[in-house]
């Protein structure tokens, strides 16, 4: 017991590091999928309904994840604000990536599925050469957290390219894409749950199918009925899932108040 109070009270600068990244818990699953989906609708809602243009939109989103990301990288601690922000400004940039690639350069869906998981394969590569682990509770140095933002952007971009393919590319439809990959995940959680699949490797695979479903989810809620959709446009879709990320990280952010004050708390009590 006293080794267990010892230990609570004892903050390391690799521990505090490591709250920079979050707990994978069903909260942070949500947030994902919400974030992804909202990458989906809120890049077409710049891109289409404010008639930004692709390239503009890329700019503006692109100087935008590239500051959240400087603060990201100076900040000492995990930051639900923060962090969540740069997943969501991250969603978007993988997404006009991969529409900047496919409907202004012409470049075929399944060239670019290919390409950015080659590109995403790689980065996982390096990363475990380099690093010798592709866990995120290791992430305690910039380069470990170099690799892996560079890993989430390409999950979103080929997350994007693939959900595509699937829904419009083989004519499957928005629904059908997103049961497609909902069943995908299903069966990794079955792998890790019932067969003990490789923590690391079950994490990763979830992170990179729930870019698809996010991005199918988005479709099939904002697109048209004509084309496959419900029809509930980019915008509705856009602001009614970034007030639910938006509460969900307020929550968070309550429960990280609270976690950082109980040390201090529990000194004050063994002091007393």
């Amino acid at each position: 017991m006293s080794t267990t109070s010892t230990r609570s009270t004892t903050v390391s600068p690799v521990r505090n590091i490591l709250t920079k990244v979050p707990e994978v818990t069903l909260i942070f699953w949500v947030i994902k999928v919400l974030a992804t989906t909202v990458g989906e609708t809120a890049a077409d809602f710049l891109n289409v309904d404010l008639n930004l243009g692709l390239t503009i939109t890329s700019i503006i989103m692109a100087v935008l994840l590239v500051a959240a990301l400087i603060v990201q990288f100076r900040l000492q601690k995990y930051t639900p604000a923060v962090y969540w922000l740069a997943v969501v400004l991250i969603s978007v940039v993988g997404t006009l990536i991969t529409d900047n690639l496919t409907d202004s350069l012409g470049v075929p869906l399944w060239v670019t599925t290919v390409v950015f998981a080659i590109a995403l394969a790689a980065t996982f590569t390096v990363w475990a050469i380099s690093e010798k682990t592709l866990s995120i509770h290791s992430i305690f140095t910039t380069r470990r957290e170099s690799f892996y933002w560079l890993a989430v952007l390409f999950t979103f971009a080929l997350g994007t390219a693939a959900g595509d393919l699937v829904a419009e590319g083989l004519n499957l439809g928005f629904f059908v894409a997103l049961l497609v990959f909902a069943a995908a995940i299903a069966l990794v959680a079955v792998a890790y749950f019932v067969f003990h699949l490789n923590a690391v490797l079950a994490f990763w695979i979830a992170y990179i199918l729930t870019r698809p479903l996010g991005a199918s989810t988005g479709d099939l809620l904002s697109q048209p009925v004509a084309d496959g959709g419900l029809g509930l446009g980019t915008t509705g879709t856009s602001v009614l899932f970034l007030a639910v990320i938006l509460i969900l990280v307020i929550v968070l952010t309550r429960r990280a108040r609270t976690a950082d004050a109980q040390p201090e708390d529990a000194q004050l009590t063994a002091t007393a």
